[in-house]
């Protein structure tokens, strides 16, 4: 008895101990995840513009298995001066989306050619004490920092010369707010 008395503490403690890394390492994972992802896409292009990518292949993939049939463009945006505004193309007959991912990897928005029925998707990416510029839909962010990208689908690799001069017309850009 006296010896498991001895232990009892080492052993709440070590407890105690992994309990808390296990927690911090739950807490901490998805910010390290987006802030690798953030700067990988980031050294594409500057911040608050999108980086249109070539179509993938094996040796230009930037994030694990994207899908060779998706043409992508990213941006990485910072809400943090101002509100952003992301403006995407329609691609008719092609499915397209555009995915607003916040610091902590979660999905603040998605918006496709199902919800437009044709028109572009207009968006303005704010942050609490920030409002929406008229005509744009607002999301609320609750981290400066995040990721807007657009996927379109291709039916055929042939199509991507189009299909790139239509998705080059969206934009993401930040608002000038005088101070």
């Amino acid at each position: 008895m006296c010896m498991m008395r001895r232990w009892l503490f080492p052993i709440v403690a070590g407890g105690l101990v992994a309990l808390g890394a296990y927690q911090a390492t739950l807490l901490a994972t998805p910010y390290a995840l987006m802030y690798a992802a953030l700067k990988k896409i980031g050294d594409r292009g500057p911040v608050n513009q999108f980086a249109f990518s070539p179509m993938t292949t094996a040796d230009n993939q930037t994030i694990v298995r994207p899908s060779p049939d998706l043409a992508y463009a990213a941006c990485v945006f910072d809400v943090s001066k101002g509100p952003v505004l992301v403006d995407v193309a329609p691609v008719a007959g092609h499915y397209w989306s555009v995915s607003i991912f916040d610091a902590r990897t979660d999905v603040a928005a998605v918006r496709s050619d199902r919800d437009t029925k044709g028109a572009p998707a207009r968006l303005a990416l704010i942050k609490a004490g920030q409002t929406a510029l008229q005509g744009y839909q607002p999301v609320m962010l609750q981290y400066d920092k995040g990721i807007a990208l657009i996927r379109i689908l291709l039916a055929n690799p042939a199509e991507f010369p189009a299909i790139d001069a239509i998705r080059r017309k969206s934009t993401c850009k930040q608002v000038q707010t005088s101070n």
